[in-house]
């Protein structure tokens, strides 16, 4: 259905049910998270951490997308290198506001990658000039002075070089997503398709954790109240441990999300005791499998490797459920990547709409690259240094 032309208009709303239950289908099928995650999302008190909107995108007087939208006030050290985040948290001493920006998102908190959804037929292209005015117009509604397209893909960069181009926006690469593709149909395919020294790496240390530590796994759907107490626990663990922390979830997220159909748990109790040391969340979407939250019990952590059993059990249930595909999110490379993942390359696409600052942020981007965002990456990049081409700001 290309558009030939035809005038783009582009309505806000505030919730994801004001919007057409068919239009959601039509613009996010599998594996893209749809209306019941976006819904979940608004309806777990995430209130006082994001303000979430929607743009209903329509041409010929018929609905043809669904951009999701958020506000968040971001920490710079979040998003900054290292010698911009310390002068940021400098000043943020003397002037609390420095130390964050308020900022109207494209995409979701909670996805892995940024999507605008359109309906078959419809190009990115055909409509980003009327989302990039869009998007400006409603941050200064909301009072966020700096726009993001968070986390899109490299396909979607040729269409956002409009804006780039014409409408004052710059481009910062993203932390990076992972994926593992998954051969043949069983876990011993995807091992042999591994290299020989990731294969050899991996096998001994899911030897060395089955010598430390007894496991039993099992997948359960809608877990109970005592069984969701286990696994907010271990997600609090893990969460406090992480380097980069973008959402805080509580446990109203896991109680809401524990009845939705594509929701499973993976749960790795000690065989001995009975105790949870780990747990993954993750969502059967079409022929993907999407790791959305981990929880690891870290006093046992060291030698019992259990994020690698805890993988294992995932691609046990990924092969089970006939995915062809495991997708695990940003952050934690150096383990997702001796597990044979891809890295997944994404964008943001940002504007501020004072020109001075946002000069002096195009200036900061230029210094921004998978080396500054991540020690892991910085390290798989001295080995592999053309992994990072063409991840550098412009």
């Amino acid at each position: 259905m290309p558009l030939d032309g035809a005038t783009v208009q582009i309505t806000l709303v505030r919730r994801s049910d004001e919007i057409d239950d068919r239009l959601w289908q039509a613009c996010f099928p599998a594996p893209l998270e749809g209306r019941f995650w976006y819904r979940t999302l608004e309806t777990s008190n995430l209130e006082s951490q994001f303000e979430f909107a929607y743009g209903v995108i329509t041409a010929r007087g018929q609905p043809i997308g669904i951009a999701p939208c958020f506000v968040h006030n971001v920490p710079m050290s979040l998003v900054a290198p290292p010698v911009a985040a310390f002068f940021f948290n400098t000043a943020s001493r003397v002037f609390p506001s420095a130390g964050y920006q308020r900022t109207l998102f494209l995409g979701s908190p909670c996805a892995d990658e940024g999507t605008v959804g359109l309906v078959p037929g419809v190009a990115l292209a055909e409509v980003v000039d009327e989302l990039g005015a869009f998007a400006l117009a409603t941050a200064k509604s909301f009072d966020a002075p700096l726009v993001v397209w968070k986390d899109f893909a490299e396909h979607d960069l040729p269409a956002l070089q409009r804006l780039t181009q014409a409408g004052g926006f710059f481009t910062i690469p993203s932390y990076p997503g992972t994926k593992a593709t998954l051969p043949g149909k069983t876990k011993e395919d995807y091992f042999q398709a591994l290299s020989s020294s990731h294969r050899h790496n991996l096998r001994k240390k899911l030897r060395r954790s089955r010598e430390t530590i007894e496991l039993e796994t099992s997948v359960i759907a809608q877990p109970s109240d005592r069984e969701l107490g286990e696994i907010f626990g271990l997600f609090l663990q893990t969460f406090e441990k992480g380097k980069t922390k973008f959402e805080r979830l509580d446990r109203t997220f896991f109680e809401r999300v524990r009845s939705l159909e594509p929701v499973r748990f993976i749960l790795q109790r000690e065989k001995a005791t009975g105790e949870l040391v780990t747990f993954m969340m993750v969502l059967r979407i079409g022929n993907r499998l999407i790791n959305k939250f981990i929880g690891l019990d870290y006093r046992r952590a060291g030698k019992s490797y259990l994020y690698f059993r805890l993988f294992e059990a995932a691609l046990e249930h990924a092969y089970a459920t006939g995915a062809t595909e495991l997708q695990s999110g940003q952050t934690g490379y150096r383990a997702k990547i001796d597990l044979g993942h891809a890295l997944v390359p994404l964008f943001n696409v940002s504007r501020h709409c004072n020109p001075l600052v946002n000069f002096a942020y195009r200036q900061i981007a230029r210094g921004v690259s998978w080396k500054t965002l991540d020690s892991d990456l910085a390290n798989y990049l001295r080995a592999h240094p053309d992994a990072e081409s063409g991840t550098h700001g412009k």
